[in-house]
């Protein structure tokens, strides 16, 4: 069965990477979530998908460059006033730490893909640090480290060589088997019109091992369903799901 991810929650409707957010996505009963991490100045590990606060909170500044205090006055709900299902609660929500989502998930049988957004900065000693805490919360779920930058996620499996791994890929590789078996990958995470493109594309050989982001059209998820893809990382995973049963 080809899992639902809920693409940093339920980004299409919500405020993503909060809490809420993710809540909601588990309410609409998704086998996975994907979210982003950074690190602050103080070294602590928070979720959010850009380098900075500025697009998606009422703050400003590059994450490496700010404490967690901080970070943790912003909201990260106001700016998405323009939602249909806007409510003013939205205002209180917060970046949320790598820990307090860990805590949300507890219990849960869920997957919990960690993308490391390393492809602009890389963040001294982030890989050691995420694995410290995914550790000391033994966690039920899980845990998949994707990035496209493909030497965070040696760094990954050279410290811990039991983690999932995952590259993300927004351009085309020849044998991706190849590249699975040589890094010891758990999974392609491929941008959907890699694979969309052509019914003949190396990736169909590897469905299994493919994770295809971000899919939010019905007839595109209808698609990578009857491919047998992996699982498919969308935006709107409520629609995701029904369209599954259907």
């Amino acid at each position: 069965m080809t899992k639902i991810y809920g693409h940093r929650g339920s980004k299409g409707e919500y405020p993503e990477n909060t809490l809420l957010s993710f809540q909601k996505a588990l309410n609409d009963e998704v086998e996975g979530l994907e979210l982003d991490v950074h690190m602050t100045r103080d070294g602590e590990i928070v979720v959010i998908h850009d380098e900075t606060l500025d697009r998606t909170t009422d703050g400003s500044g590059y994450i490496k460059d700010l404490e967690l205090g901080y970070i943790k006055t912003v909201s990260a709900g106001s700016k998405f006033d323009h939602f249909e299902n806007y409510h003013s609660s939205w205002d209180n929500e917060k970046v949320p730490t790598l820990e307090e989502v860990l805590q949300l998930i507890t219990g849960k049988n869920i997957e919990l893909n960690i993308e490391l957004k390393t492809s602009i900065i890389t963040y001294s000693g982030l890989e050691e640090k995420l694995l410290s805490i995914v550790n000391r919360w033994n966690s039920d779920a899980k845990i998949v480290y994707s990035s496209f930058h493909l030497p965070s996620l040696v760094r990954l499996k050279n410290t811990d060589p039991s983690v999932n791994i995952a590259w993300l890929l927004h351009a085309p590789i020849s044998n991706p088997k190849d590249y699975i078996e040589t890094f010891e990958l758990e999974a392609l995470h491929v941008e959907k019109d890699l694979i969309l493109s052509s019914l003949y594309n190396p990736f169909h050989t590897v469905s299994e091992y493919v994770r295809v982001w971000t899919v939010n059209e019905e007839d595109e998820m209808k698609k990578l369903i009857d491919l047998g893809v992996n699982s498919i990382i969308t935006d709107y995973p409520q629609k995701a799901v029904n369209v599954r049963i259907k």
